[in-house]
């Protein structure tokens, strides 16, 4: 069996757009009561996590819970998925030590490698947006910065990754802005799709220097996608529709 193959059984999410007319529970898993390790300094909450007027809306603040000071906000799909088109389309928060994350992701604690795929908005600096992929636990790609026109936190903007076995591109507004297709560097296991806004005070050199907003922040998510790799695009603005 090739790796192909053994991805596609162990995924069992199909197509779907996500336009947050309600947060369908039996589709998404939210985040509450933990971290993801000594190097968040945030707990994820339920109560960060907002869905109103077809708007996902992923908080940030300050609330003391267990022993950390501040909440935040993340869901995550209940399937895996495999090759395809992953999008989405948001506005993320800035502030330095703050990071808007949208990555498939699995894990040790679904018994998996670590494979992940990566888009994310420092908020230190809201220009531009981190690619990024992970395989067997390790960075291996060469992490790159590009451009968001306008800012990522100033409005909406599409970013769109297409994962397939022989490589991965990423694309910010419909532009492509970046390719993997060493083998040794592309993900192989089924993973699930999250969204996340989250805080780190240990990891400066990366997220930059946290500093409290004095206020909550909000990061907010219009569509989520998944196209499976030979199904027809689903809406206008995919990028499937363009790589016809």
């Amino acid at each position: 069996m090739n790796a192909s193959h053994a991805q596609e059984k162990k995924a069992s999410g199909k197509s779907f757009v996500e336009n947050f007319d309600k947060l369908d529970r039996k589709q998404w898993y939210v985040s509450d009561g933990w971290t993801n390790g000594e190097h968040q300094n945030c707990i994820w909450s339920k109560d960060r996590v907002k869905v109103s007027d077809g708007m996902l809306r992923l908080g940030f603040q300050k609330q003391s819970i267990k022993n950390l000071d501040y909440a935040c906000g993340e869901i995550q799909t209940k399937q895996r998925y495999s090759y395809g088109t992953y999008e989405v389309r948001m506005k993320a928060a800035k502030g330095s030590g703050l990071n808007t994350g949208f990555f498939t992701y699995i894990g040790p604690v679904d018994k998996q490698p670590h494979d992940e795929i990566d888009f994310e908005v420092l908020g230190k600096n809201p220009a531009k947006v981190q690619i990024n992929q992970y395989v067997n636990g390790k960075p291996v790609g060469d992490a790159k910065l590009v451009d968001v026109p306008g800012g990522a936190d100033q409005r909406f903007n599409d970013y769109a990754f297409v994962w397939k076995q022989d490589r991965i591109s990423w694309y910010v507004n419909g532009e492509l802005v970046g390719e993997a297709t060493d083998p040794a560097k592309l993900p192989t296991h089924a993973s699930k799709i999250f969204v996340s806004l989250w805080s780190s005070d240990i990891l400066k050199s990366w997220m930059g220097t946290f500093a409290d907003p004095g206020a909550p922040v909000t990061a907010e998510i219009d569509r989520i996608a998944y196209t499976a790799e030979g199904d027809a695009c689903q809406f206008p603005e995919s990028v499937v529709c363009k790589l016809k």
